[in-house]
């Protein structure tokens, strides 16, 4: 039985020679290409010691490891995408070898073709729309502390309690509208949208609430366009964070699973 396997790292429109040239896999393997008529798996020989079930299923709780395996991951996607039309597989997709990658691609060859049809001349934008609790309830705020005046500490404490949770509650919703605002006018720009789950703040790293996390498929010749409007969008209050162009990860990133495969 050999001791390594096939890193399927994405599924791409052939354009010739040098498509993979220079480029270096999650485990430091040359990256290379499995042809079927005008499709290819971008793939790279991996030890299974490494990425087999058994090592995954302990790799994948080991965050720098997943860390540096989705940088080198996404890295040879990346790379790809710029040369041709590239419809991404999920992290850690690993086939025992190259005849398997093969017969995947003749048996989804309909399938593939179709979705790198979609994408073809067109880049993933990512935009999230953060608001500080603090700064968007700060104008309804202002005016309350007067009303508690002269009432007794007890009562003037509830209503300020109260003040303070409908003052949030509306500013809440303020923030919400907006980021409303801001995808349907970015809808209009592009060609597809899909709306993700708000990232939690350890994930993304800020205290804000995160009202849209949302990724836009844009044709190539409207990024510049989109990128601008995207960024007339926010106000003091709301931030648009915009990132990419990537790889149409959102819009292509393939569950190619199957018995010859390991995954997570």
């Amino acid at each position: 039985m050999s001791d390594t396997g096939t890193y399927l790292y994405a599924i791409a429109r052939s354009t010739g020679e040098g498509l993979t040239e220079g480029l270096a896999g999650v485990a430091g393997e040359p990256v290379r290409t499995v042809g079927h008529e005008d499709l290819i798996g971008v793939v790279g020989t991996v030890p299974l010691s490494e990425f087999g079930e058994r090592a995954l299923r302990r790799n994948l709780e080991d965050l720098g490891w997943l860390e540096a395996t989705a940088r080198a991951h996404h890295r040879v996607v990346d790379a790809v995408a710029r040369r041709t039309t590239t419809a991404p597989v999920r992290l850690v997709t690993v086939y025992r070898g190259d005849e398997q990658v093969r017969d995947l691609l003749e048996r989804g060859f309909a399938e593939f073709a179709e979705t790198l049809d979609m994408v073809a001349g067109r880049q993933e934008w990512g935009v999230k729309v953060y608001a500080n609790p603090q700064t968007a309830a700060a104008p309804a705020r202002s005016g309350s502390s007067g009303a508690s005046a002269g009432r007794r500490p007890g009562a003037a404490y509830l209503e300020r309690r109260r003040t303070g949770l409908r003052t949030r509650e509306e500013a809440w919703r303020r923030a919400v509208a907006h980021a409303e605002h801001v995808d349907r006018t970015l809808s209009d720009l592009a060609v597809a949208r899909r709306l993700h789950r708000p990232q939690d703040p350890q994930l993304s790293g800020r205290s804000e609430w995160m009202v849209l996390n949302a990724a836009y498929l844009v044709d190539d010749e409207r990024g510049g366009e989109f990128a601008s409007t995207a960024g007339s969008l926010s106000t003091p209050e709301i931030e648009v964070e915009l990132t990419g162009p990537w790889a149409p990860y959102s819009f292509t990133v393939l569950e190619s699973g199957g018995p010859d495969a390991e995954g997570p």
